[in-house]
């Protein structure tokens, strides 16, 4: 594990592999490992010779918590993102995020036009511009004395999940809290590199890949067959569309 300080705040990460770098954004309550080594999407990436980079988000895995829902806003964490190109070196890249780090790779997009080379937006479709499929219950949830004391199922499962991944309960309340920001159509129209928008076909809570994909031009949609949120991370025919959809972009 490596790791690098930005304004104060300790972030991890990894950076493995040759070749045109492919940069990893997590999911909320997730890490570097979890997210993208354990399904395989490391080696796959590296196996196809692509360079592979992956941080833990600030208050995640082993980067710095914090406690102030403010911290978390989705553009502050898109900083953090280029802070890391920067500590790298590295002038683009094709960034990949899953839920919560596809909402930080679709801010990226928007405010570092600059140095994206084209994105991959999983886990989340048009409830990135309505706000839908967040549940008020998560936070609460996290913040409860003990799984046991969590009736909302919602909650449970998403407090189930942090506590498998060992994360820091309170600072993940704050992100919950902090990082639900949405992007009006206006704006997703002004993204001008190639995206794929992967949602899987059971995902009750990212909303249509296909609804999200008309709004910013040239974008393509991949719905995964039979996939819920969870489960469509490491699905295969995902892998194999990303590997394409990078084979395909300029």
């Amino acid at each position: 594990m490596q790791s690098f300080i930005h304004k104060g705040i300790k972030i991890a990460f990894l950076d493995e592999g040759k070749g045109d770098a492919v940069l990893l954004i997590h999911g909320f309550a997730s890490n570097k490992e979890v997210n993208w080594v354990v399904p395989g999407w490391f080696s796959t990436l590296a196996g196809a010779g692509r360079g592979v980079i992956a941080l833990d988000n600030r208050g995640h895995g082993q980067s710095t918590k914090l406690y102030k829902p403010a911290e978390y806003h989705s553009s502050r964490m898109a900083g953090d993102v280029v802070a890391l190109m920067d500590h790298l070196g590295l002038k683009r890249a094709d960034v990949f995020g899953y839920s919560m780090g596809a909402r930080i790779a679709a801010f990226l997009a928007l405010e570092h036009p600059a140095r994206v080379r084209s994105v991959v937006l999983g886990g989340l479709g048009s409830n990135l511009v309505t706000g839908a499929g967040f549940h008020p219950g998560i936070a609460e949830a996290l913040e409860a004395p003990s799984l046991e004391d969590v009736s909302d199922i919602v909650g449970y499962l998403f407090r189930s999940f942090a506590e498998q991944t060992l994360s820091d309960l309170r600072a993940l309340a704050a992100c919950m809290r902090g990082s639900r920001q949405t992007l009006a159509p206006e704006e997703l129209a002004k993204i001008r590199v190639p995206v794929l928008v992967a949602v899987g076909s059971n995902d009750p809570i990212a909303g249509s890949a296909r609804g999200l994909a008309e709004l910013i031009p040239g974008a393509s949609a991949l719905d995964i067959p039979g996939r819920d949120h969870m489960l469509a991370v490491g699905d295969r025919l995902f892998m194999q569309s990303v590997l394409d959809f990078l084979d395909r972009r300029p």
